[in-house]
């Protein structure tokens, strides 16, 4: 009873993957359509040989609509710190601090196949650390750029409770509710901090730039996983209540193909 009463119920907010895959006049559509449906954020992945750059898309997307932008997340094994830093700075200032940098390890692997040397997890964490440092001093007293870090591992929830605002967890599609549950729960008893959940899969649909292409949603339905909400919106916003009251999640992001669908679970919700 005691961690529970240490915890702030903090309000919903919803966040939206939406990298650009489309031809420009659609995926500009589906930008003016998340932010008109109550969505707080837009987010884009870093993934180069998918999409544009990130910090010139996240530029775009935050003139076509008024909400808030940010990276998930900027993988610190394509990048170094001090550039990171400064273009997460940069898109803060030019958006008159609507940008939230999202930062993690990176895929294991994903530099490899992108032709850069190998980055092992501690130099990982290392530049993760590195990025955070430097923004902040960039950012200077006026200006405090809310960083969303991607953890796994005890190293890297140690190093998020150290220096992010908010935490999403890299949850194995395998962990049922059960250990979400303590892995969360031991997480948070450091401090008070934001707690988000990615989604991978609503319903039958999986957010192919979100999780593997073999996901199993029968599989994980049957695991009681938390990376998957039901279709039907009134069975999902009950879901994410409980996970709130019971977890303390209260950011949840999906991929841009869920958005439509849950729409009414976001108007019903946000900010409560």
């Amino acid at each position: 009873m005691q961690e529970k009463a240490m915890r702030v119920t903090r309000p919903f907010r919803f966040g939206v993957v939406a990298p650009l895959t489309s031809d420009l006049p659609t995926w500009r559509d589906r930008v003016r359509r998340i932010a008109g449906s109550g969505y707080s954020t837009l987010l884009m992945p870093d993934v180069p040989t998918w999409q544009p750059a990130l910090g010139p898309t996240l530029a775009t997307a935050a003139a076509l609509a008024d909400l808030r932008i940010g990276s998930w997340v900027y993988a610190s094994a394509l990048r170094q710190p001090w550039s990171t830093a400064w273009e997460a700075h940069s898109l803060s200032v030019l958006t008159e601090g609507r940008f939230e940098m999202g930062i993690g390890a990176g895929r294991p692997g994903i530099e490899v196949e992108l032709g850069l040397p190998a980055v092992s997890p501690a130099e990982r964490r290392a530049r993760m650390r590195e990025t955070v440092t430097t923004l902040r001093t960039f950012d200077g007293p006026d200006l405090h750029t809310p960083v969303v870090m991607a953890v796994s591992g005890p190293k890297s929830q140690a190093l998020a409770l150290d220096v992010a605002d908010a935490v999403t967890f890299v949850l194995p599609p395998e962990d049922d509710r059960v250990e979400t549950t303590r892995r969360v729960r031991d997480f948070a008893v450091g401090r008070d901090i934001e707690l988000a959940q990615h989604i991978a899969a609503v319903g039958d649909g999986v957010a192919a730039f979100m999780a593997p292409p073999n996901l199993d949603t029968a599989a994980l339905r049957a695991a009681d996983s938390l990376v998957i909400l039901p279709s039907d919106p009134a069975a999902a916003a009950e879901e994410i209540q409980r996970r709130r009251e019971e977890i303390g999640f209260s950011y949840f992001v999906i991929g841009a193909d869920f958005a439509d669908t849950l729409a009414p679970v976001v108007a019903k919700l946000a900010g409560q």
